[in-house]
């Protein structure tokens, strides 16, 4: 079980996660290179909400799909707003957000499917992507944890939704949690420390830190007990431990590309039998 970066060809490369079995889905974290955005978007921007040109961004989804041997015109994807809502989706919502942002699941971070051939896709740039395939139901899912979303333990109520709509056993679930800002280098102030101490209680010590005078939150932590929280066994739950604002030469990361930036995707779809 590891992480590894894989270059795909056409200087388009992926990060993923050795466990997720690619006999049953197919999955992927964008790497910022090989794409057609231009400053300050430059490279692989994969999000139509960020204020780059939407021709651009569709050939640059086109680009990596092709390369994943996936179809971008099925994907479907949210209007991400931080929150905690967990949308099912089906064949009928596929193409949502593909071309049209207007267009896009709205008011979601998070989707789970159990059809194959629907990709689904969300965008990063510093906040958490957790992946999960249920190998036994054959589903997927995949969830936006930022700190907001960490907070509302969306990773956990995802789990919690596989279980409702899938019939999953979560003892059976794979979870990922994939490239995002570390704990190395996610300073917060104390406001949102102590949102942290609030939602975890027990664990807030292994969560907060201090240096020099400075808090961080480890969020890769916090999913990664959440998801133990909801069940998951702690040998199926992946880290990618790769820090998207140490690493932002391979990956597009907010706070070191100051503010205005691209997004990576993160994107898992059941193969078609």
């Amino acid at each position: 079980m590891s992480f590894a970066i894989e270059h795909m060809g056409n200087n388009l490369w992926r990060g993923k996660f050795t466990s997720f079995d690619e006999k049953i889905c197919q999955h992927a974290f964008s790497a910022r290179l090989g794409g057609e955005s231009v400053k300050p978007y430059k490279g692989l921007n994969m999000a139509l909400h960020v204020g780059d040109e939407a021709d651009i961004v569709w050939k640059n989804r086109q680009r990596f799909f092709q390369a994943l041997e996936l179809k971008a015109e099925k994907l479907v994807t949210p209007q991400q707003v931080h929150g905690a809502n967990i949308q099912r989706v089906s064949m009928a919502d596929a193409g949502r957000g593909a071309k049209d942002y207007a267009d896009a699941i709205a008011g979601t971070d998070a989707l789970i499917t159990n059809e194959p051939g629907l990709p689904l896709m969300l965008c990063f740039a510093d906040c958490v992507p957790v992946i999960f395939l249920d190998p036994e139901k054959q589903a997927v899912g995949i969830a936006h944890a930022g700190w907001k979303g960490t907070v509302a333990k969306i990773a956990r109520e995802t789990v919690y939704r596989m279980q409702e709509e899938f019939g999953s056993n979560p003892a059976d679930i794979l979870a990922g949690i994939g490239p995002s800002i570390g704990p190395c280098c996610f300073a917060v102030g104390e406001e949102v420390a102590e949102k942290f101490r609030e939602a975890f209680t027990k664990d807030a010590e292994r969560i907060i830190s201090e240096k020099d005078g400075q808090l961080y939150v480890n969020l890769w932590e916090a999913n990664r007990l959440q998801l133990l929280e909801a069940g998951i066994c702690k040998n199926h739950i992946e880290m990618a431990d790769t820090c998207t604002d140490c690493q932002h030469q391979w990956f597009y990361s907010y706070r070191a590309d100051g503010g205005q930036t691209g997004r990576m995707a993160a994107i898992i779809a059941l193969n078609q039998y």
